[in-house]
């Protein structure tokens, strides 16, 4: 593809631009002003905009159905940086698909037609999400939203969160605070309620999710609670597609190949995927016909991906930054690493694997190697290294339980949690500094470095292994034997003994 030439100035990104995008630009094909917002998504990111944004731009340009345009919303105090950027466009974005060996493709995704920044202006998204017109309410809040107890799995009600939206709910500041709100005053206008639809990479996310709103709602009103419970719908669902965080270098592409200047493109691969259990109580738009899965079992799909590629990356991540490797396609261009990827994946992942209706598992995980190895993504590894202590327990200790429970191979499993306490302890091989964000990143760093050649400090982190985990022999035996290899020998040198 041939960069635009400095004559021609780049086009500020909005409305009226639309008209006149350039020919390798592809835009939305309806009229955005014969929209209506039909669902308002929570947590407006990247992968909302190359994900559940694009399908429902798909749906509307197939169907002609403009009730389905999406309303966004930002909870946190950097989600004003969202707003600045997408605001004076319109809320219109470019995502630019990129793959192996061929030009990267650009698009205008249409369908996110407003952006509501809830700090100081609650009671606007209240309204939002109270209105008839409202059908859906989808929601990426990460792993960390859902306040989860990792030794019930049920909800942490004692949160400070939490407490101060039970204390003050005309003034949420949770998810889970304006949904419980919101559908309180749906209750008393006689309005159905909304279906409430989580997008996030957790097991069951639409029980998970349920399930903490109606203890919310419980502690709110019974009645509020048994009016949930009896009309909500809280379908489970399952996505994917790899979209790494924007960079300055993506916004000058995106302005140097396709002539457009926008504030915050989206950059991913072509690969998607989402299957939705279809299970909603006031309408959805007509995802089916546009490539969405709607199925009556979510379960075996997630458990798929959330035990192979999110535990994929998770184990190459941590081994890949202790290594010095920035980008994933990096990682996986060294044999090394690349035989430990598909090898963790064959030995310890798939044999608890159930099978998964019109999936070939062999293919499925020759594709995510492909998928790992693209050079044009280029997927940041602190990216993916990030907030381990919510990843972890979801992505990865499931299947480590499931395993030694029934006396299967689980070393490389172990040496994943060997490789995250040693990268949390603050270097690298080479005695570089890194530094993982996550919300409890004091408490692990400190652990690790307490911990030295011995996991067990680290183990014993309650909010993240529970309390069985550490009491196994052979997991804390196998974890010590994997981090003093770190410490003695480096990552790639360990790598090669398993």
């Amino acid at each position: 593809m041939k960069t635009m030439t400095t004559a021609t100035p780049p086009m500020k990104l909005d409305n009226a631009a639309l008209g006149r995008l350039p020919p390798a630009v592809r835009g939305p094909a309806y009229d955005r002003r014969t929209t209506t917002e039909g669902i308002l998504h929570i947590g407006v990111g990247g992968f909302h905009r190359a994900h559940q944004a694009v399908y429902v731009d798909d749906a509307i340009a197939a169907t002609g159905d403009g009730r389905w345009a999406i309303c966004g919303v930002g909870l946190l105090a950097h989600d004003s940086r969202m707003r600045d950027a997408l605001v004076p466009q319109d809320c219109l974005y470019a995502m630019i698909e990129r793959g192996p060996g061929a030009d990267p493709q650009a698009r205008v995704v249409g369908s996110l037609t407003g952006f509501l920044f809830a700090p100081g202006n609650a009671e606007a998204v209240l309204e939002k999400m109270a209105s008839a017109d409202t059908h859906i309410v989808s929601l990426t809040i990460t792993e960390g939203g859902y306040y989860l107890d990792p030794k019930t799995g049920g909800p942490r009600l004692d949160h400070p969160d939490i407490v101060r939206d039970l204390q003050a709910p005309t003034q949420p500041s949770t998810a889970f605070g304006y949904l419980a709100e919101a559908l309180d005053r749906r209750r008393r206008q006689g309005l159905k309620p909304f279906t409430v639809l989580s997008c996030d990479n957790v097991q069951g996310n639409g029980d998970v999710t349920r399930r903490l709103l109606l203890a919310v709602a419980g502690h709110r009103d019974a009645q509020l609670r048994d009016w949930i419970a009896q009309n909500g719908a809280f379908p489970n669902s399952m996505v994917d597609r790899i979209t790494p965080a924007t960079t300055d270098a993506d916004r000058e592409a995106v302005r140097d190949t396709f002539g457009i200047d926008d504030a915050w493109p989206v950059v991913t691969e072509p690969f998607r995927q989402w299957v939705v259990e279809d299970r909603f109580c006031d309408g959805r738009p007509p995802w089916d016909g546009v490539g969405v899965q709607m199925t009556a079992d979510v379960r075996p799909y997630e458990m798929m991906k959330i035990r192979l590629l999110n535990a994929s990356h998770s184990a190459m991540g941590y081994l890949g930054l202790l290594s010095g490797f920035a980008h994933i396609h990096e990682i996986m261009a060294d044999p090394l690493f690349r035989r430990f990827v598909i090898e963790f994946m064959n030995e310890e992942v798939t044999p608890i694997l159930e099978e998964v209706p019109g999936i070939d598992l062999g293919a499925y995980k020759a594709a995510l190697v492909d998928r790992f190895s693209n050079p044009a993504i280029k997927d940041q590894v602190l990216r993916i290294c990030m907030d381990g202590s919510s990843k972890i327990p979801k992505f990865v200790l499931p299947t480590l339980s499931e395993q030694l429970s029934r006396g299967g191979p689980t070393k490389r499993l172990s040496l994943v949690i060997a490789s995250w306490c040693r990268a949390m302890a603050g270097t690298d091989d080479q005695g570089a500094p890194i530094a993982v964000a996550d919300p409890m990143a004091a408490q692990l760093s400190e652990r690790a470095r307490a911990s030295g050649r011995d996991p067990r400090a680290f183990l014993a982190v309650r909010e993240v292994f529970g309390e069985d985990l550490p009491q196994s022999a052979v997991f804390v035996d196998q974890v010590r034997d994997a981090l003093e290899s770190l410490h003695d020998l480096g990552a790639r040198k360990t790598l090669a003994k398993y």
